[in-house]
């Protein structure tokens, strides 16, 4: 025999090990294994022999992971969890869609326009498993197994893999605009051009840092030009900024996508309408590898349809 361990020899005890890790003891693995404590505890002995390493602290009234124990937690989760992402595959046969599926959104993004999407997705093949985060921040969606990212911004924005491992679909581009609350503009009137702007109230984004966004202005030439104005107040969020402008603060520059519902109910109504300009794409990103997967490929038609900007 191959001094290298064969697979199957790999995997013995794993099960056991993450089990445990999970319930707290190998009384309570065994009972969700349906195996003795003895089983389990004998199983995991040779799993920690196997490897040199132990993996518990045991003491007489409870298991804790060691630290070699926890990180070999994290990459046993992933493994049993690309092999039910196997056995989904195997099942897509079937022609069912079910599994694992683990989605990355934009906070506000997410929140207002891809949740009821992603629901209804949910909704219709009860068999999945979807698992949703909500950030903003930069994280490496192939490290992290994450099946789809919506991401909005440049394509490789937001992931540190590599392009060449990504697929990715340009959705469009959102529109951004000068909106103000009809009372706001009855008690301060309604500014005639970028100039006038300076003359109202402006509620401007902050990043954590202390610096403002500059607005965008369309010059009517195919350029843009940014300005930085003097804020009346400065939020940290889109959602906070919407909140502001509804309660008669002032004008702020938004994404359409955040305002539609206030556009239509005529909570809000838009200003300046030449000056508006393009603001960031919109992708959807995921690891080619991935794309295999039938749940993928149907995700991946769900969200283009639902969220394609035109």
């Amino acid at each position: 025999m191959s001094s290298a361990m064969i697979p199957s020899e790999r995997l013995k005890g794993i099960e056991a090990f993450v089990t445990t890790a999970d319930a707290g003891s190998f009384t309570a693995a065994g009972a969700r294994l349906n195996l003795t404590n003895s089983a389990v505890s004998k199983s995991v002995a040779r799993l920690e022999a196997r490897l040199g390493s132990r993996l518990f602290e045991r003491t007489t009234r409870r298991l804790t992971l060691t630290d070699v124990g926890a990180a070999f937690y994290e990459t046993c989760v992933r493994v049993l969890g690309d092999l039910a992402d196997a056995e989904a595959v195997l099942a897509a046969h079937r022609s069912e869609i079910v599994g694992r599926l683990k989605v990355d959104v934009p906070v506000a993004f997410g929140r207002m326009q891809a949740m009821p999407l992603l629901l209804a997705f949910a909704e219709r093949y009860p068999n999945l498993r979807p698992s949703i985060t909500f950030t903003d921040r930069k994280v490496d969606i192939v490290e992290q197994g994450i099946d789809i990212a919506i991401r909005i911004g440049a394509v490789d924005r937001g992931v540190d893999t590599g392009a060449d491992n990504l697929g990715h679909r340009h959705l469009g581009n959102e529109r951004v605009i000068f909106c103000a609350a009809p009372a706001y503009l009855d008690r301060r009137g309604t500014p005639g051009s970028a100039d006038d702007l300076a003359k109202f109230d402006c509620i401007l984004y902050g990043r954590a840092d202390g610096s403002t966004i500059a607005w965008r202005f369309a010059d009517g030439a195919s350029r843009v030009e940014e300005r930085t104005l003097e804020p009346r107040i400065v939020l940290g969020s889109a959602e906070a900024q919407v909140g502001a402008v509804k309660a008669r603060f002032g004008i702020a520059q938004l994404a359409t996508w955040l305002i539609k519902d206030e556009l239509q109910r005529g909570a809000l109504v838009e200003i300046l309408p030449t000056l508006a300009t393009a603001g960031l794409p919109l992708h959807l990103v995921w690891p080619r590898s991935r794309q295999l997967s039938p749940k993928v490929n149907a995700l991946l038609e769900a969200l283009t349809s639902g969220l394609r900007i035109d």
